[in-house]
Order: structure tokens, then C-alpha cells, then sequence
């Protein structure tokens, strides 16, 4: 593939509801431009963008793949993104990177929920769209019933710039409302044959490019009092509106298709190459200079500027090693040449650069400013991080991935693997910024953070195949807590004698509920030296050793205050081991006088919904013993903020998903331990005192 001019590149992010036809319309756009020569199927594990073994398997794009074809002298860089909620975080890297975006939309089932999330996003990144109506001819499809779902949910600037000859299974061709055109299509869609609009569809044509010339008009103030005085606009006009509309995000042109079939894929493209901007017509870019982070600066999107390049994608592969997917913004970057990580603050060494179509590898000179490519085997360089010019370096703004919401307890199947666990594990971090491994040091287990059951499932697999370890998933245990409600003075005295040098210390201890909230506090309040100075450290390290295992479950104690207050001590036979051990006999002794209590972690949730599922989830905080604090609107939206018990919040996200059709998100952190109700409490010693036994 020759290079191209930043000006006649095309970075377009495909983004839709799970199952619309993403990875079909990907296959039929490179087929038409002679890519492929045959047009690959989903159900069949043909196509160029699903390559990954889970993929085929499950039929669904589960990473963002890249597939770059040419068009009329252009280069589009289309970035097939999945569809499903677990794996919004490729979503994320893609619209970082991608000028513009194609929203796809079945037309028998109209705008979803993932629609909706896939447009806020675009929103949040302010992108120019454009709208693909897909599968016109499947069972049920309705075009105008989908268009109008359109405009009610995103508004009137959503317009129609085709409409179909034809649906469901007589769907043959469309109606370019532009050029009042009508197209259709050879057998294989390759082909495309301009005709007369079919006069039963006159009526309809009329309206829909009524309603396109209305929403032209409103880009232009001079169009609009043309259009308003009755004047019919020229079609240099409305094109030129359409264009500028686009790129401003005025409007939003809807075309229609249904690319398992190949059709629409020649407007389609023309379009794209026509009304998306080109990485020039953005213009410049965001980035701070490393050691001034506070002060932003610009650079021009040039092949002209310094060099910087953003990394968006790793794929960890267990032969090649790490392969890093990234967009120039400036500059150039070069095969055989080196660059500088500012995040990292290393020199990187580049070998061959190339462009990635699904997992094949087209070897380039260089990449220029604008255009999308990747790099095998750096030493340093991840997800977010910047490459440039080490004499201008610049970090480019780095990508704002969700954080995780779903946490299983990970452990091999076949004991001594926990090792190459954590070392395939360690690999996918490097692909999957939204995976999250941890090692919860009170429960003895290793923690697996995703976006869903799915996003794990899959995590969990791909272990199995490429670094040959099984694992098993399993609900992770509450770090409970433990504590005491009452004041007591206890004595602790150990003394053995087995002939030579014997063991005696004493102590008496005071150990009380610590109201600070903090874990531990201690006081020396021993007079006259009833023990001496040099015993009175092990007192303490006896103590917080005795802590690190409470009475009730085995938990870790807080909020404890002990205070040493008197004692004994021998010439001869005291030692600190002694004093450790009467200081850790006299806490125990005291736990058990104490009233001792169990404490749970208690979580700060935020949780975002739609208004009309506030009194739902209301509802379900309360089941969950969770507390509402107060709500706050956002954006049309309402955030619940509680406090919710963690044991409560394991799978919370499935639940979430589940009451609110997916539209729902939350975040939480911890607040504080609060005391477990009676009944609850006495399950919870019951199984610890039966996994003991066991």
C-alpha cells in the first residue's frame, strides 16, 4: 500500500449495538475495494476483522480490529469495534483515535440500548457521524420505523441521505435523495447501475429529501432564508451543506445497506471520502509537555511538526511478543528508526513498521501524520503512551478507559501453575487496560477485575490456549474485620521453667474500642519500671501479632487502643520473646471479654440511570442493606449516591445491567467498616469455623 497525504486519510471508527452488522459491513467494504476477492462470512469464521480464535467460536467481535483499504485515491482506516458492553473499553482506544464514526443500525430491531451508549460516547469525544441503516433485507426490517427512532432519540439533524428500493427481501438498491439517483446492484454488489427513481416511490422520495433539505438548510443562515422564501436550493448547495454539516456535527447523514449481501458499499465509501474529515481537517491536537503537566499545549496534525504518536492497542502475543497498534498525530514515524516513550522517559527502538488488516502484516516506510500503524517488540512502551521527538517531546492526552465493575477469585486448577497465571495474566493487562489483577493479602486470594462475566469467560479461555493453564473462577471472600465494644483490663503472664534459663514475662493490659476510626494505638503507661524500657517494643509487636488474627472468624482486629499499665518482670529469665508472648495472651484473653464484634467494608456507590429506573434501583439498594444518601442530576440522567455493604456489591453489575437494559453504570469506593448485623454475623463464624475443620 503507497502512502498517503495526511488530507486523504480517513480514520473511521464502525460503532454499534452488539449483533448490527459491524464486522459484515468491515468485510463488504474491503471486498468491494478489491482487498479480498471473496466476501467473508461471521457464521462461517471468514472474515478479515474477527481472526482471533474466541472470535470465530463466539461469532462476535470481542478486540478492536484494523482494516485499511483504499478508495477513489483515498485510504480509509476502518476500525471495527465490538458491540457488547463487556468490551466497551476497545470502544474507548478506538474513538480516541478515529476522526469520525459510522453508528450501524438494524433495521428490524432500531436503535438499542448500545446504540445509545455508542452515540454518547461519539458525543463525548464531539465526533462527526455518519448513520448506516444495515440488514434492509432480513424479516421485519423497517427503514423509516428505525430512521424515526433515530431523530426521536438524537434529534432532527439525523437525516436521511438515501432511502431503500424495496425491504426486507425485494430490497434491491436506493435512492440517492442528494443527486435523485436511483442505485442498484450487481450479484455480487460490486457493480452499481444508476436508473430513474421508481415512480411508485415519488411520494416518499419527496418527503424524505423534504426532510433532508429542511436540516441542510438549518446549517447556513443564507440557505435558510432561501429555503424559507420558497427558493429551490442548487445541488452544489446541498452538498456543499451536507459536507459542512457533517464535519461540524449539524448533521448527521443515515444511508442504508445490507452488506451481507453487498449493497451500499460504493456510496457508502464515496461518502465517507466525501463528508468525514481527514486527520488535516482536524487540525491539531492535544498534549502537555512531560514535567509541565498542568500546561496544555497544541500541535498542528503535520507532517511538517515534531514527531508524536499516540499508542491506543497492544496485542500480547505469546511468539511475537507485544505488538503496539498507533496513530501519528504529527510528524512521521519511520521503519529502522528511533523514537522517545515521554511517559516512560526511554529511547525505543523501532524495527519494521506496518499496518495491520485483521492479522495480517503489510510492511510500510513510514506513517505519516494522521495515519494509523503498528510496531513489534518494543521494550517499554504500552496502551496511552506517547512516541515522539526526544529534542520536542510531547504526552499526547491519554485515553480514559472505564474501570472495572465485576471481581472473581482466580486460581489454577492444577496446584504449583501460579506462576504461569499470573504471568499470562500479567500479558493480557498489557493488551486489556480495563483487566485489573490483584492480590487481596487478608483473604489469600488473587482477584480478577473485568467488565463483565463475559469479558472473564473469555480472559479465562484464551489463559487455556495460549499459555496452556486452566483456571477456575470462584465469588471472593469480604475482608471482614474485627473489633471489640468494650472496656477491659486483662493480664497476660508467661512463665516456663524446664531447667537452665526459664521464660517469664507479665503484663496487664487495658485494650479499648478506638474511636478515631484508625487501626491501632498504643500507650506505655508503665511507672517505676515495672517493665522495663527494653521489653516494652515486644509488648506492642505482641500485641499487633495477635491482631492480625481475631477470635470470631480469624479476621484481622482494629480500632483498637491497649494500653500497658503495669507488670513484672525477672533478672534472670525475661526476655522480649517472653513479654511478646504474655502481651499476645493477655490481647486474646481480653478479645473474648471484650464484646468482640464483626466488621465488613462499606462502599461509597455511585450509580448513574436514566430517571424512569431511580425507584428500581431504589428499591434494590435497600434489599442489599445499603443506604441512600442523596441523588444529583447529569446530562438528563440522575446519579443515586449510597453507602452499600461490599458483600452485597459482587455481582451488582450484572444486577444493574440487568434492571436497567444495560443503560445503567455505577463506580464505588471504600468508605469505612461498619458493624454486620447479629444474624448475619453468626453464618459468617459458622463457615469459618466449618472451613476450618475441613
Amino acid at each position: 500500500m503507497k502512502t498517503y497525504e495526511t488530507s486523504s486519510i480517513r480514520n473511521t471508527a464502525l460503532i454499534s449495538h452488539g449483533g448490527a452488522g459491524k464486522t459484515s459491513l468491515t468485510e463488504a467494504l474491503l471486498f468491494t475495494s478489491g482487498v479480498t476477492n471473496r466476501l467473508g462470512k461471521v457464521e462461517n469464521g471468514t472474515t478479515v476483522s474477527d481472526f482471533d480464535p474466541e472470535e470465530t467460536k463466539r461469532q462476535m467481535s470481542i478486540n478492536t480490529s484494523l482494516a485499511p483499504c483504499e478508495w477513489n485515491n483515498m485510504k480509509i482506516n476502518i476500525l471495527d469495534t465490538p458491540g457488547y458492553f463487556d468490551f466497551v473499553g476497545e470502544v474507548h482506544a478506538a474513538l480516541r483515535v478515529a476522526d469520525a464514526s459510522i453508528v450501524v443500525v438494524c433495521a428490524a430491531s432500531g436503535v438499542e440500548v448500545g446504540t445509545e451508549k455508542v452515540w454518547e460516547y461519539a458525543d463525548d469525544y464531539e465526533m462527526p457521524r455518519m448513520v448506516v441503516i444495515n440488514k434492509v433485507d432480513r424479516e421485519n426490517a423497517n427503514f423509516s420505523e428505525a430512521l424515526e427512532q433515530l431523530r426521536q432519540n438524537f434529534g432532527t439533524k439525523v437525516i436521511p441521505v438515501q432511502i431503500p428500493i424495496g425491504q426486507e427481501s425485494s430490497f434491491k438498491g436506493m435512492v440517492n435523495l442528494v443527486e435523485m439517483k436511483a442505485l442498484t446492484f450487481s450479484e455480487d454488489g460490486r457493480e452499481v447501475k444508476e436508473e430513474e427513481i421508481p415512480g411508485e416511490l415519488s411520494d416518499q422520495v419527496e418527503t424524505y429529501r423534504e426532510m433532508m433539505m429542511e436540516s441542510l438548510a438549518e446549517t447556513d443562515d443564507e440557505l435558510l432564508m432561501k429555503y424559507l422564501e420558497g427558493e429551490p436550493l442548487t445541488d452544489e448547495e446541498i452538498k456543499d451543506s451536507l459536507k459542512t454539516g457533517t464535519r461540524e456535527g449539524a448533521v448527521v447523514p443515515v444511508l442504508c445497506g445490507a452488506f451481507t449481501r453487498n449493497i451500499g458499499s460504493q456510496p457508502l465509501m464515496d461518502l465517507i471520502n466525501y463528508c468525514l474529515p481527514s486527520p488535516a481537517d482536524v487540525g491539531e491536537v492535544k498534549g502537555r509537555v512531560p514535567g509541565c503537566e498542568e500546561e496544555e499545549t497544541t500541535r498542528q496534525i503535520s507532517v511538517e511538526e515534531p514527531t508524536s504518536a499516540l499508542v491506543f492497542k497492544t496485542l500480547a502475543d505469546p511468539y511475537v511478543g507485544r505488538i503496539n497498534f498507533f496513530k501519528v498525530f504529527s510528524g512521521k514515524i519511520q521503519s529502522d528508526s528511533q523514537v522517545y516513550n515521554a511517559n516512560k522517559g526511554k529511547n525505543e527502538r523501532l524495527a519494521q513498521v506496518f499496518i495491520m488488516r485483521g492479522k495480517t502484516q503489510i510492511s510500510l516506510e513510514e506513517a505519516v501524520a494522521g495515519d494509523i500503524a503498528a510496531v513489534a517488540k518494543l521494550a517499554e512502551t504500552t496502551t496511552g503512551d506517547t512516541l515522539c521527538d526526544k529534542a520536542s517531546p510531547l504526552v499526547l492526552e491519554p485515553i480514559t478507559f472505564p474501570s472495572p465493575v465485576i471481581s472473581y477469585a482466580v486460581k489454577p486448577k492444577t496446584k504449583g501453575e501460579e506462576e504461569k497465571v499470573f504471568a499470562g495474566l500479567t500479558r493480557f493487562l498489557d493488551e486489556d487496560p480495563t483487566l485489573k489483577v490483584e492480590k487481596n493479602i487478608e483473604t489469600k486470594q488473587n482477584l480478577l477485575w473485568g467488565m463483565g462475566e463475559l469479558h472473564l469467560d473469555i480472559v479465562c479461555s484464551r489463559l487455556a490456549k495460549k499459555f496452556g493453564v486452566e483456571v477456575e473462577l470462584d465469588s471472593p471472600k469480604v475482608p471482614y474485620r474485627e473489633a471489640i465494644k468494650e472496656t477491659v483490663k486483662i493480664e497476660g503472664k508467661h512463665k516456663k521453667q524446664s531447667g537452665g534459663r526459664g521464660q517469664f514475662g507479665h503484663v496487664w493490659l487495658e485494650i479499648a474500642p478506638l474511636d478515631s476510626g484508625e487501626e491501632f494505638e498504643f500507650e506505655d503507661k508503665i511507672f517505676g519500671g515495672a517493665v522495663p524500657k527494653q521489653y516494652i517494643p515486644a509488648v506492642e509487636k505482641g500485641i499487633r501479632e495477635a491482631m492480625e488474627e481475631g477470635i470470631l472468624a480469624k479476621n484481622p482486629v482494629t480500632e483498637i487502643k491497649a494500653v500497658l499499665y503495669d507488670g513484672s518482670y525477672h533478672t534472670v529469665d525475661s526476655s522480649e520473646m517472653a513479654f511478646k508472648i504474655a502481651a499476645s495472651m493477655a490481647f486474646k484473653k481480653g478479645m473474648e471479654k471484650a464484646k468482640p464484634v464483626l466488621l465488613e467494608p462499606i462502599m461509597d456507590v455511585d450509580i448513574t440511570v436514566p430517571e424512569e429506573y431511580m425507584g428500581d434501583i431504589m428499591g434494590d439498594i435497600n434489599s442489599k442493606r445499603g443506604r441512600i444518601i442523596g441523588t444529583e442530576p447529569l446530562d438528563g440522567k440522575q446519579i443515586i449516591k449510597a453507602q452499600v455493604p461490599l458483600e452485597e456489591m459482587f455481582r451488582y453489575a450484572i444486577d444493574l445491567r440487568s434492571m436497567t437494559q444495560g443503560r445503567g453504570f455505577f463506580t464505588m469506593e471504600f468508605n469505612r467498616y461498619e458493624e454486620v448485623p447479629d444474624h448475619i454475623a453468626k453464618k459468617i463464624i459458622e463457615a469459618s469455623k466449618e472451613g476450618e475443620e475441613e
